[in-house]
């Protein structure tokens, strides 16, 4: 048995004074699960996806040039990226309930703060506000707070709340788009803000308690836990660690690319009408995806199961760029869609599995922070290979490459047991 399971084998043992079985749909932990579902469905809907909305209606109503309003988006994954890397601190000084109430007024703000914008300065300091509600309310402090009451059913429970990123494009977008309509883009952000603050802190305050590793895991800290700026020194002489990283960040660089230019893309192949249905497909794939996987993820080689799926996109990259009919490039966008959802949920598995069970909200909220510092260049990049080269041949062809490079590195391991304390 490895150094971090007999670690977490003595602190239940130590610590517990019941049994938990995570499998049991009375357990607790299920409405965390809820609770997160509808955290990542507003965080997403108006940290992410709601990002296209905001450039459209910003350069509708001010006439700023694309490129401004992209460097605020830009600004706002960077500065987003350095305040995830701390999630793991916060939950741990303030607890998880205070700190998903803080990121829903984070995101409520921000939201107002956008309505409000009138001059490009304003733009960044939204922006800024935005980056606070996507810390609290995004990748990071989802794993993080499910880490806390999830062990052997971790993946599972991530999965499933996770499809609530999915959910806030599907249905987030348009529900924003169709108050645009009607309230204005001002009324519209005021009233979403209004929506999720009545609905989520209910339901915070309500389902969310202390968790049932609380008093186990801060007993373990108080002892002997190493501090969270030794963990992240480590982490970055490690092997295991530095594969895993860089592997995921590589590849969300390419899936981010590719996906934000997929329209302005398939427009000019198949028409717009096919394109958004290819894009729906993609979206919708990946919630089955993720769900089909839920169920045996935790189970699975994880590091063999990302490689299958680098090279999956790859090989549906490769169909996209080569094959111009319709329905083969809507069943490319299918297959590519089928592992989206999945490589934002194996980051957090294989470093549970691989690493120090007390190292794992810290090196989480890294690997989440790396990801997004690397994929908020994506888009820019593949725009401009495209512009250089007078077609998306060159920029696709490197996403490929990107692909299957991240499939190999994400299969070394180090020497052994990678032991990030």
């Amino acid at each position: 048995m490895t150094n971090e399971n007999n670690i977490r084998r003595k602190t239940l043992d130590a610590y517990s004074h019941t049994s938990i079985d995570e499998s049991s749909i009375r357990y607790d932990g299920w409405r965390i699960v809820a609770v997160c579902f509808l955290l990542a469905t507003f965080g997403w809907g108006l940290g992410f996806y709601g990002q296209s909305v905001y450039v459209a209606e910003l350069q509708r109503l001010h006439g700023w040039p694309t490129s401004l309003i992209s460097s605020g988006t830009t600004f706002f994954y960077l500065f987003g990226a350095a305040l995830v890397a701390f999630v793991s601190e916060a939950i741990k000084a303030f607890g998880p309930r205070n700190c998903l109430i803080a990121g829903t007024f984070a995101m409520a703000a921000a939201a107002i703060s956008i309505g409000q914008v009138r001059e490009p300065w304003q733009l960044y300091l939204a922006n800024a506000v935005l980056a606070f509600g996507w810390a609290g309310t995004s990748l990071g402090i989802i794993t993080n707070t499910l880490g806390l009451w999830f062990d052997n059913k971790r993946g599972m429970a991530i999965s499933l709340a996770l499809n609530g990123a999915s959910f806030g494009g599907i249905a987030g977008v348009p529900l924003l788009i169709a108050g645009i309509g009607y309230f204005g883009f001002s009324g519209a952000m005021m009233a979403s803000a209004a929506v999720m603050v009545a609905l989520m802190v209910p339901v915070i305050l309500l389902l969310v308690g202390r968790p049932p590793l609380h008093l186990s895991m801060s007993g373990l800290d108080a002892a002997d836990a190493p501090s969270p700026t030794r963990i992240r020194a480590r982490a970055f002489r490690d092997i295991g660690f530095l594969s895993v990283s860089s592997a995921f960040a590589l590849v969300l660089f390419a899936q981010v690319g590719f996906i934000v230019h997929l329209i302005a893309f398939l427009d000019s192949v198949i028409g717009r009408q096919q394109a958004a249905i290819a894009v729906a497909l993609l979206t919708a794939m990946a919630v089955v995806g993720r769900v089909m996987f839920s169920f045996v993820i935790d189970r699975m080689n994880q590091r063999l199961a990302s490689s299958l799926s680098f090279v999956s996109q790859a090989v549906a990259l490769l169909i996209v760029i080569n094959v111009h009919h319709d329905y083969a490039l809507i069943a490319a966008c299918a297959l590519f869609g089928f592992s989206v959802g999945n490589l934002i949920t194996l980051p957090a598995l294989i470093v549970q599995r691989e690493f120090d069970p007390r190292s794992f909200g810290v090196l989480v909220s890294l690997i989440t922070a790396i990801n997004q510092i690397t994929y908020a260049f994506g888009p820019g990049v593949v725009g401009l290979l495209r512009d250089l080269s007078g077609s998306y041949t060159l920029p696709f062809y490197g996403c490929i490459g990107v692909e299957l490079t991240a499939a190999v590195l994400i299969m070394v391991r180090g020497r052994g047991p990678s032991r990030v304390q």
